[in-house]
């Protein structure tokens, strides 16, 4: 009898203890409006400081370079949770990194594409202190990715890395860091002078809203960014939001997805070069038809690559040849992400889980095109009000993702109560980033105007 007195106490101290840890490291939502958090008014404040500039100088000139970044042997592949970083098992195709450099005479910039999943914030970090005035400062470097569910892994950290990229490697790291250094050196020994155009199209045939499918919108904008340069080459930026997930968890292969066939065939017929980057994809899909992933991919570019092609041509007005850039910090709520719809973890057990790296927001003005980069999945769904807001200022908006930050997915604020995968395990900062995010690029549009 007294042995279990001993015992019951004895479990009753554990079960004592394990509730204090679990209390320190689970809390509830926090529901406070976004306009009343210091991190609202920390914005407000970094956007003020930021200097209005409308300088225009001379020529436009351009430059463009590629670099293979394919593993000589399989590495984990990065992109689908359930596949635990397991490595892929053959190269379906290269993958790489893609730079296009511009200059005005008296502002230089450098935009990346990279065959990635994301532009990985471990990357970012070497990039931030390798890259400076002597190529083109980290500022001045706008960076985004095909997003790519097929792509190499190892360049994440923590408990989550090991799920969504695979193991932790340094070599990947550092050799991915290594190909974007090399692919702008080698875009800025190629301007030369070039004329700029827009081009705008819609394709609402290859895209679909995953979230709530018809109950909500989509973003069917293929927005694209031409130069033609002296020598007569011609080269494209497009973006679209359809995810790039037409190859399914169970297919390990290594390859860009659809805007990999969409960039070579690009390549082998209009242009002579073809860059892409995921625009606002969080919410959106690609609509799969075809026999198997292969074709999927196939009938998918094919179907963008035809809206593309035949899009509606805005050229530049005459004598603007104005290059800006932009690189500001994020201020967010402290992260909880979600265990129930109420209870979250708290900031310190996230950091741990996923590591903790600077946020931060892109743009880059170039002549009447305006690209801002955000460090997400942001949602199509936030795009169509904002793209009528710069258009009132003669300004073409291109809104990226997968900026070199990541925090998750931004879905409209009318969802956030759902129970579904981009709203909970997937939503990391909180409520109303959907209405905070768009009146922070709002906020750059008009700095940037």
């Amino acid at each position: 009898m007294k042995f279990l007195k001993i015992l019951f106490k004895l479990i009753g101290v554990v079960l004592l203890i394990l509730l204090l840890i679990i209390s320190t490291m689970i809390t509830t939502m926090d529901h406070t409006p976004y306009k009343e958090m210091p991190y609202y008014k920390q914005w407000k404040t970094e956007i003020g400081n930021v200097k209005s500039d409308s300088s225009i100088a001379g020529e436009l000139k351009a430059g463009w370079s590629k670099v293979n970044i394919t593993p000589a042997s399989p590495t984990p592949m990065a992109g689908y949770g359930n596949r635990r970083g397991k490595s892929y098992v053959s190269v379906h195709d290269s993958i790489y990194i893609r730079a296009m450099v511009i200059d005005n005479g008296v502002t230089q910039a450098a935009i990346i594409a990279a065959d990635l999943l994301i532009i990985p914030p471990t990357v970012t970090k070497i990039l931030q202190t390798r890259l400076t005035e002597k190529e083109i400062p980290f500022d001045q470097v706008y960076f985004g990715a095909t997003h790519s569910h097929n792509s190499v892994g190892g360049w994440g950290t923590g408990i989550s890395g090991l799920f969504f990229s695979g193991k932790y490697d340094q070599v990947t790291v550092d050799r991915i860091a290594d190909a974007i250094f090399q692919a702008i050196v080698q875009a800025k020994a190629k301007i030369e002078p070039a004329k700029l155009t827009y081009l705008e199209a819609k394709d609402t045939i290859d895209i679909r809203n995953r979230l709530v499918g018809d109950e909500g919108s989509i973003d069917p904008e293929i927005r694209s960014l031409a130069l033609v340069n002296k020598s007569g080459e011609k080269a494209v930026l497009s973006s679209y939001a359809a995810h790039s997930t037409v190859m399914n968890s169970k297919n390990m292969v290594l390859s860009r997805d659809y805007p990999g066939i969409l960039i070579d065939s690009l390549e082998k017929g209009r242009y002579n070069f073809a860059m892409y980057m995921a625009g606002a994809v969080g919410s959106m899909a690609p609509v799969e038809k075809g026999t198997d992933d292969f074709d999927e991919m196939k009938n998918q570019a094919f179907g963008v690559q035809q809206s593309l092609l035949s899009s509606k041509i805005i050229r530049q007005p005459k004598n603007e040849l104005v290059i800006r850039t932009l690189t500001i910090p994020l201020p967010l709520r402290d992260p909880s992400p979600r265990l129930t719809m109420d209870i979250v973890l708290r900031s310190w057990v996230f950091k741990k889980a996923f590591g903790e790296y600077p946020v931060f927001v892109k743009a880059l003005r170039i002549g009447n095109i305006l690209m801002v980069g955000m460090p997400c999945d942001f949602s199509g769904e936030l795009v169509a009000g904002l793209d009528a807001y710069a258009k009132t200022k003669g300004l073409n908006l291109m809104v990226t993702s997968f900026n070199g930050g990541y925090i998750g997915y931004i879905t409209h604020d009318k969802y956030f109560d759902r129970d579904l995968y981009e709203t909970k395990p997937m939503s990391w900062y909180g409520p109303y980033n959907g209405a905070y995010l768009q009146e922070v690029i709002k906020d750059i549009i008009d700095k940037m105007d």
